[in-house]
């Protein structure tokens, strides 16, 4: 029987890419694209692949978050975040949030056959190119006494709050996608900047692009 695997990745060339690479295998299939955080989800919940394989830096809903929700409704998909970055916080975050691989989008070609095998028999995978170190502190070391990360002082709406502002979403634009009123969209973003201690968009998206919220690429 056949690995079902969905691609989830806002470059049509990097799906296009990972497809080709997998497909050459008797024993891997991909059922299914997801160009966006909330398209993985709901395709996850339609197709139910056995793995997703998660860019980090999505539109709409971030890896991160997609990731958490795609395993509140089906846990037993195995999710391998790829990313470009390779520091401490993106793959705390990852494999907190319940990913079973962490793969750079960098060796991702020679490395993601190896990473859907590796989590479809129960194990974890992460690049090679991860130091030993960072691996060490932030799935051995990290007790309950060690830092907290900053955004977990952000409740989930101010996380998407954050995600969309990042974005260049307006106010209104964030109203409009969330739901909310625009003067509640302000407050929430005003609150979330305060619990972070930034003060100016420029600081706001440096922090997300340093704690794996967003990316340049």
């Amino acid at each position: 029987m056949k690995t079902r695997i969905l691609l989830a990745d806002d470059h049509t060339v990097v799906r296009d890419g990972l497809r080709l690479i997998l497909q050459t295998q008797l024993d891997l299939e991909v059922v299914g694209e997801a160009a966006s955080g909330t398209e993985a989800v709901r395709w996850t919940s339609k197709l139910q692949p056995d793995v997703v394989i998660m860019d980090i830096g999505m539109p709409e809903l971030d890896g991160i978050e997609a990731t958490a929700r795609i395993l509140a409704v089906r846990p037993e998909t195995r999710v391998i975040i790829l990313s470009m970055h390779a520091t401490s916080e993106h793959i705390y975050r990852a494999l907190k949030t319940g990913a079973r691989g962490y793969v750079l989008k960098d060796s991702a070609g020679t490395e993601v056959v190896a990473a859907v095998r590796s989590v479809c028999a129960g194990s974890r995978y992460l690049s090679h190119k991860i130091a030993d170190v960072v691996i060490d502190s932030y799935t051995s070391d990290r007790g309950p006494d060690a830092p907290a990360s900053p955004l977990e002082r952000l409740s989930d709406r101010e996380r998407q709050i954050l995600k969309l502002v990042v974005e260049g979403k307006t106010s209104a634009e964030i109203a409009k996608i969330l739901f909310l009123s625009p003067k509640s969209v302000d407050t929430y973003r005003s609150r979330m900047m305060a619990k972070l201690g930034v003060s100016d968009i420029v600081s706001l998206v440096k922090f997300a692009i340093q704690h794996g919220v967003t990316t340049l690429g």
